[in-house]
């Protein structure tokens, strides 16, 4: 017999102080096994970007873990729409919101509609980004503005809007999807380099700011692969220059994400390299 069967057949029998020892130790069980399975049951989560690939699978993620998720997207309305159902047939509330992210102003009053529905913000997944190659000296000012807007002055914007509410509710966490490219130099791609480099330094800076109440980190992927992904020479190449010897899996950032979310509390102003050991020197 197991251990809680064992409790319920002494819960059964009529001795009403020994019935009540168990019924006590049976909920605590019980609680105890929904804090483990959902540690962000009666949160609220913010996702950028949640309509499509990484930021679809956090979102999803987040709401298995009990959040409720704010599923935002500038472009991918159709996307986002499929992952705020699919999170809803998990149990959970969704909220789908659009904002161009890299316009401070929408972005203040893309955080106004989430306080107004749901009256707080637990966790900030500033994950929405760009990534395109230019080489040095094809290089363009509306490159530079496109990539800087979202990689990075959103994430600011976003981060600043989430705090003031982190703020009054004396807690909240922020992760900041970065990229193996903001640490390593990659030729063809100068200004997503600047952009995500930019990120961990705002990560640590940010970290210090908001401290003690609001915890601040980065998750920064290497080499992700999605299902039907083309599996060409070249990618095969960057897999064979992995020491895993293999592309790693949206759901190794969600996790990661899902870690800093609800197991970190001394944890903040560090960056969570992802890569399969890509990185290594």
């Amino acid at each position: 017999m197991g251990f809680f069967a064992t409790l319920a057949y002494f819960a059964s029998l009529r001795e009403p102080f020994l019935a009540r020892i168990v019924a006590h130790i049976l909920i605590s069980g019980e609680r105890l096994a929904t804090m483990d399975s959902c540690p962000l049951q009666n949160q609220v989560a913010l996702v950028t970007g949640a309509g499509r690939r990484i930021g679809r699978v956090i979102a999803l993620t987040l709401a298995r873990a009990g959040a409720d998720v704010v599923v935002h997207y500038n472009e991918s309305k159709q996307g986002a729409l499929a992952t705020a159902r699919e999170i809803e047939s998990l149990g959970s509330r969704a909220m789908v919101a659009r904002a161009d992210v890299s316009r401070p102003k929408q972005v203040a009053a893309l955080f106004r509609s989430v306080d107004k529905r749901f009256g707080r913000l637990d966790l900030l997944v500033n994950n929405a980004g760009i990534f395109f190659p230019a080489k040095w000296d094809q290089l363009r000012e509306k490159d530079w503005d496109k990539i800087l807007g979202i990689n990075l002055k959103a994430v600011f914007f976003c981060a600043q809007a989430a705090a003031r509410i982190m703020q009054r509710q004396g807690h909240g966490r922020i992760v900041i999807i970065s990229s193996l490219g903001g640490l390593q130099a990659w030729p063809e791609y100068i200004h997503y380099c600047a952009s995500k480099a930019g990120a961990i330094s705002l990560t640590r800076s940010l970290a210090k700011a908001l401290a003690p109440h609001i915890q601040v980190n980065s998750v920064a992927p290497g080499t992700i692969l999605f299902p039907g992904d083309p599996h060409d020479a070249k990618t095969e190449k960057i897999i064979q220059a992995i020491p895993l010897k293999k592309g790693g899996r949206p759901e190794d950032i969600a996790e990661t994400v899902l870690f800093l979310a609800t197991r970190s509390d001394f944890i903040t102003g560090q960056v969570f390299v992802v890569d399969g050991g890509k990185s290594i020197p």
